[in-house]
């Protein structure tokens, strides 16, 4: 099976911007059981006071309800720059999905849904956010900003790429990391979302790119997107199977259990030189099971956002 021809007949999602919201507010509900139990509904739209800031703006009336000293935020403040990155290779529109569903994601799906997600609270906060979305070629790009009509363009362009199947047969990653680094020159926070597997095989290139990232004093959070499953165990029964590039069409037919020993370990030694590299860059790395519910990334954002502003 083709998985270029047979994935997506149908849209992903419906409403993109109605399933984010879903997610946040679940995640939100369920907050007091993480350390960010601060953060709800009615501060996404004030921030807290600071000892000699203007009084001018405090919301009184809030005051009045919680004892506690809030500014009102306006359309035009901006408190973090947020810039996402998508890798929309081939190889991320696996495993093939028939019926979608929050627990039953592929690659670009989950990766689609984490961004619309992330873009949900950052526009609850009057933040500015910035897409990069890339595969063999530089597809596009837009810097941050924070008005409705951007964000609203923002979901169109991702129900775009959730709902088309790219069918390139090249993955240049760090070549255009290194593009995207060039373009965001203000201080930003920037979550890149890939799973990492690419057709250039030079690994010293593509740890470059993502120190690349990092200039200006950007802080970077690498998301890697797997099918914990299939890419990490290689849980397949063990009848003869064709196994097949997605990317560059090479197949193989074996018995997933000759090979399957060999494979893990080929995966663990580069999935762990991609953290060492990570750690050693300063950037935050965060393995991510497609199979898994978004509080990962949520719970990351949040730590981000707190440890950047």
């Amino acid at each position: 099976m083709d998985i270029r021809s047979e994935l997506h007949k149908a849209p992903l999602f419906q409403n993109l911007e109605l399933l984010a919201n879903q997610i946040v507010e679940g995640f939100i509900s369920g907050i007091h059981k993480s350390p960010f139990h601060g953060f709800s509904a009615e501060f996404a739209e004030h921030k807290i006071y600071n000892s000699g800031e203007s009084t001018k703006h405090i919301d009184w009336k809030l005051y009045a309800k919680t004892d506690r000293l809030y500014t009102k935020r306006y359309e035009d403040e901006t408190n973090l720059r947020c810039h996402m990155i998508l890798d929309n290779s081939a190889s991320m529109y696996y495993p093939e999905v028939d019926k979608p569903r929050l627990d039953n994601l592929n690659k670009i799906g989950f990766g689609v849904l984490a961004i619309a997600a992330l873009m949900q609270i950052l526009k609850k906060q009057r933040d500015a956010v910035g897409l990069s979305i890339y595969s063999d070629s530089y597809t596009f790009y837009t810097s941050e900003k924070s008005s409705e009509r951007h964000f609203q363009m923002l979901y169109s362009k991702l129900n775009e790429v959730s709902n088309t199947v790219n069918q390139s047969q090249t993955t240049k990653t760090y070549t255009y990391l290194h593009q995207i680094a060039e373009k965001i020159h203000r201080r930003s926070l920037i979550f890149l979302f890939s799973d990492m597997f690419q057709t250039e095989t030079e690994e010293a290139q593509l740890f470059e790119a993502l120190r690349h990232l990092k200039y200006n004093k950007h802080a970077v959070v690498l998301f890697h997107l797997l099918d914990h499953k299939h890419e990490l165990g290689f849980d397949f029964e063990n009848t003869p199977k064709r196994f097949v590039d997605v990317e560059s069409g090479v197949h193989l037919d074996l018995y997933a259990d000759n090979i399957k020993n060999a494979y893990q370990q080929k995966v663990e030694e580069y999935i762990e030189n991609l953290k060492l590299k990570c750690a050693q860059y300063k950037i935050k790395y965060l393995g991510v099971d497609v199979g898994s519910d978004f509080s990962k990334v949520l719970n990351a954002f949040m730590i981000e956002r707190q440890k950047f502003v």
